[in-house]
């Protein structure tokens, strides 16, 4: 459940328990704390409701002449190396956790699943978009499969890349892991994702920014909180320069 969905409900009980007593309700602290609730849960459904709208869909003559790499461009160990000149036949990933179904996935166990194809525009912090075709199951799929347990918040996605001696991570909450538009992607533009574009598999969370996007995807892990993951600020970038952890567009 996402911090908006879990105030909403604290809110809630809160606004529950004060209308059991009629003095209190009719009293103006009573009155202001139920006006107060109800702009609480008003801006929480449009948080949420905001944040579950489809990213815009382009036409495939719109897609940009190439998806540049940034970032990693490549991983480089020699595990790496040697799973892409074997067209990662071996390559797993990995669904870990708080779930009661853990899971190991090949790419051809990946591309068993229903899958969703979307063209979509990427957008870097540094200012740069491109439009592309992505291909890829379902990351809500995969979380069900895995029956993650009720105390799980969030989703953080592990990476085989390192940047300036860390290794890559990133995290999303319930809500943008189930969106609909949320893949895995194992396909750009009709082709197996290219080594700087993130091979084998990559995130795509449409609403947001492109450094949520993990690439080089090894594991995903359902937590209750990311405060002893790294630097406790759920991501990469957000640990070491202070980027947002929630990064909307």
């Amino acid at each position: 459940m996402s911090e908006f969905a879990r105030r909403s409900v604290l809110l809630g009980a809160a606004a529950l328990g004060a209308g059991a007593c009629s003095r209190f309700a009719e009293s103006d602290a009573g009155s202001d704390l139920f006006d107060r609730a109800e702009d609480w849960h008003r801006a929480a459904h449009r948080a949420l409701a905001g944040r579950q709208r489809l990213a815009p869909e382009y036409a495939p003559d719109q897609r940009s002449p190439d998806v540049r790499g940034n970032g990693s461009v490549t991983v480089d160990t020699p595990e790496y190396r040697s799973a892409l000149a074997d067209g990662f036949a071996d390559w797993r990933l990995a669904v870990t956790g708080l779930v009661d179904n853990p899971l190991s996935l090949s790419l051809a166990d990946l591309r068993a699943l229903p899958q969703r194809t979307q063209i979509t525009r990427h957008d870097c912090v540094e200012g740069w978009s491109a439009i592309a075709e992505w291909k890829g199951p379902q990351l809500g799929v995969l979380l069900d499969r895995a029956r993650i347990r009720p105390e799980a918040g969030f989703i953080v996605f592990r990476c085989a890349d390192s940047l300036y001696g860390e290794r890559y991570y990133e995290s999303v909450d319930l809500v943008d892991a189930y969106h609909e538009q949320t893949i895995i992607a194992h396909e750009l533009n009709g082709e197996p994702l290219p080594e700087k574009n993130g091979a084998p598999l990559r995130m795509r969370i449409e609403r947001q920014l492109g450094y949520k996007h993990a690439k080089y995807l090894t594991a995903i892990e359902a937590v209750a909180s990311f405060e002893d993951i790294g630097k406790g600020k759920g991501g990469f970038w957000e640990d070491q320069y202070g980027y947002q952890w929630y990064a909307g567009i």
